[in-house]
């Protein structure tokens, strides 16, 4: 029988060092998570917000078609839109986001892609 990745990272980690790395893994994501909620507020207000953009972007035009990149640069456009609104705005990064996702159809659309 062939052994897994798993199989054979566990033949040379012990038990406790397994239990220290989901520890330090939790904590990794906790701290993330805090970090985000300070920068960019709750996500459960984030998520009203974002979702209540993409429904006037969505349903304002079912005759509307997109192209895949089209779509997701506007879903992107939509998330980075909610985290100012729900978070910090002079947050420069959001704004430079923003600007990079038009740009990438922008320039697909004139026959550069990235």
């Amino acid at each position: 029988m062939e052994k897994t990745l798993g199989d054979v990272i566990n033949m040379w980690v012990t038990n406790e060092e397994e239990e220290a790395f989901k520890k330090m893994e939790a904590t990794n994501i906790t701290n993330t998570l805090n970090e985000r909620g300070k920068r960019y507020g709750k996500f459960t207000g984030h998520a009203e917000v974002t979702q209540a953009i993409k429904s006037v972007m969505f349903n304002s035009r079912r005759d509307l078609v997109l192209a895949a990149d089209q779509r997701e640069a506007l879903e992107m456009i939509a998330h980075k839109i909610g985290r100012i609104i729900n978070g910090d705005p002079d947050y420069a990064d959001s704004w430079v986001d923003i600007a990079g996702y038009a740009q990438l159809v922008a320039d697909r659309l004139s026959g550069v892609e990235r």
